[in-house]
């Protein structure tokens, strides 16, 4: 299938001289696409670039064929863009505030308006909250209604920037399935540094560090890069000090025999002595045995159990 969205040589420079990205070469197509990477990687700056918000300093974007710069209103229409802080009118109801911003978005017909409203509440689970004020929603039905406002005029294409800060474990389960369903008949770009965040539902990916591209391919991919990487290992408490200087530890938990036992990613080559090298490594634990490569540390990034 044709891609979607396609950014060829895209570079971006601030005023004050910072080089947010540096020759980005990205095609994107239909389904849930991850754009990966720790804070002041150059999501954001992508994103508004390929939102029509932002013009690039070198290199072109196109969406559906059309330019981003010089067809930015026909662009523009294609979208559904769900930013990181999103909020509604609060003494509204979920359903006055999607006719308002479906008027908005061009649905001049009311019973029109009406059906496709009923149809994207069905579709994010908000069906029956319909009548309920904006103040007496969840932080995770609050996000929903976020998917709702940018769905109601059937974009081809929904962007989503950060779409789980603040959101409890549950309500992010719930937002992952979601795009997950969305993206079967869409194109998602959906930019996070919580790796948990892209879901089973992902299976194309471009990881972001210092405004490259480093790594670009499906979630096994990263995980087979992996390979020989991940270790556990059962340390008595006093030398777990000096293990932990040649590993970036995922999980700690204790072993049978009293000793602390270790899981995470080894730093600088050096096994330690009596670990062992683990099959079942998590997309998590992935990225970070990718970012560790390149010298950044668990404490920078967004790992479940680090």
């Amino acid at each position: 299938m044709a891609p979607v969205i396609v950014a060829d040589g895209v570079r971006h420079t601030y005023r004050s001289g910072t080089v947010a990205l540096d020759d980005i070469n990205l095609e994107i197509g239909t389904g849930l696409f991850g754009l990966l990477g720790s804070n002041g990687a150059g999501k954001s700056t992508l994103m508004r670039i390929i939102c029509t918000l932002l013009v690039p300093t070198q290199g072109r974007v196109t969406v559906d064929g059309l330019d981003v710069v010089t067809e930015r209103r026909r662009v523009r229409r294609l979208f559904g863009y769900l930013p990181q802080e999103w909020s509604a009118w609060r003494l509204q109801t979920v359903t006055e505030v999607l006719d308002t911003l479906a008027a908005l978005s061009g649905l001049t017909d009311a019973k029109a308006r009406r059906r496709r409203i009923a149809d994207v509440l069905e579709a994010v689970g908000l069906a029956k909250v319909a009548d309920r004020k904006v103040k007496q929603l969840s932080g995770g039905m609050v996000r929903r209604l976020g998917v709702a406002q940018a769905l109601v005029h059937e974009p081809k294409v929904l962007i989503v920037d950060e779409p789980t800060v603040g959101l409890d474990p549950e309500e992010r389960l719930r937002f992952r399935q979601l795009m997950a369903e969305l993206g079967r008949d869409r194109a998602i770009v959906l930019s996070t540094h919580i790796v948990a965040d892209l879901g089973a539902g992902c299976s194309d990916l471009a990881l972001l560090h210092r405004g490259k591209v480093e790594f670009r391919g499906s979630p096994a991919e990263l995980v087979a890069r992996a390979a020989g990487k991940v270790i556990e290992v059962a340390v008595p408490d006093a030398a777990e000090a000096e293990v932990a200087e040649h590993l970036e530890i995922v999980a700690r938990g204790s072993a049978e025999d009293g000793r602390v036992a270790l899981r995470g990613v080894v730093k600088d080559g050096r096994t330690p002595h009596g670990a062992r090298t683990v099959d079942d490594i998590t997309l998590e634990e992935a990225y970070l045995a990718f970012m560790v490569e390149r010298g950044r540390h668990a404490d920078e990034l967004e790992i479940e159990g680090a």
